[in-house]
């Protein structure tokens, strides 16, 4: 099983014809991804010629959606046209919309974001500043590695992109279910929680590891959700122990004010909740391999 991503989801890609958007949809179909179809207006009715693979672009996703059945839409947009290419895909409705890009404002995530809710949510956003996600053996949609891991019994949801593939490189041996970069931005769409509600209901999925990091309170959120709903066990990490008070590091979400957000206050929290967290991914991989093998 796989959660959000399976062999059978067809993928189409906006912003393929850009360097990014085609080096990653090399990759993601050298691992197996069905990419059907790009999306750029100015190339509408052409085709691209990818390692062999004829793939054909679309004006819009309504239309690469008439014609091939896309559920699933990966997304390498510069950030000035992100939001208009996330509410191109709501308007679609398709299923779900990868965002890849990096620095994206936040009032123009948000706007999309609130624009899905008011059109009843019927397309799940992941990102944006995400990796993606990617469900090994099966598919792949957006830039993690595909060949550092195998299908296993985890299933992984984290903030980071880095500590994502440190992670999956660790417990390789195990293998993952699917695993969920749901990136490190103030505003979101995938959260920990809707991930690890999906973990919880996928019966292949044995143990989940949540990567989170510094600022806000999601993970303060996910421990409640964990401690009512979720009956796997679960291992966590949070990065940013060292971080400096009421300094952004890094992600545009990781910001610290006095005690609140900081990487203590969500262990603790985790832990309160039968969360076993690690110092370092290093000793998280440890703990899932040893709760997983126990």
């Amino acid at each position: 099983m796989a959660i959000f991503l399976t062999k059978d989801s067809k993928v189409i890609v906006q912003g393929m014809t850009g360097s990014e958007g085609m080096k990653h949809t090399r990759r993601m179909l050298a691992s197996g991804t069905q990419i059907v179809g790009g999306v750029n207006p100015r190339k509408a009715g052409t085709t691209v010629d990818v390692d062999g693979t004829e793939v054909p672009v679309f004006g819009s996703v309504a239309e690469a959606i008439e014609k091939t059945g896309a559920d699933v839409t990966v997304i390498f947009v510069p950030p000035a046209h992100t939001k208009s290419a996330v509410v191109e895909a709501i308007d679609a409705e398709i299923a779900l919309a990868v965002v890849i890009t990096e620095g994206v404002p936040v009032h123009d995530t948000a706007a999309f974001w609130a624009y899905a809710g008011s059109k009843g949510n019927k397309t799940r956003i992941i990102g944006p500043n995400c990796p993606g996600l990617i469900s090994p053996g099966q598919s792949n949609a957006g830039i993690i590695p595909a060949d550092i891991t195998k299908a296993g019994k985890i299933g992984l949801v984290s903030k980071s992109g880095t500590l994502t593939y440190q992670l999956m490189y660790e417990l390789r041996d195990i293998g993952f279910t699917s695993a969920v970069g749901i990136g490190g931005d103030p505003v979101i769409g995938t959260t920990h929680i809707d991930a690890l509600k999906a973990f919880q209901e996928d019966p292949e999925t044995e143990l989940i590891v949540m990567i989170g990091e510094i600022g806000g309170d999601a993970e303060e959120r996910a421990a409640a959700f964990i401690k009512e709903n979720v009956t796997k066990p679960v291992v966590g990490y949070v990065a940013g122990f060292t971080a400096p008070e009421g300094k952004t590091m890094g992600h545009a979400g990781a910001i610290v004010s006095g005690s609140s957000g900081t990487a203590q206050a969500k262990k603790e929290a985790l832990e309160a909740a039968g969360v076993k967290v690690g110092k370092t991914p290093s000793e998280t991989a440890r703990l899932a391999r040893e709760l997983i093998k126990g």
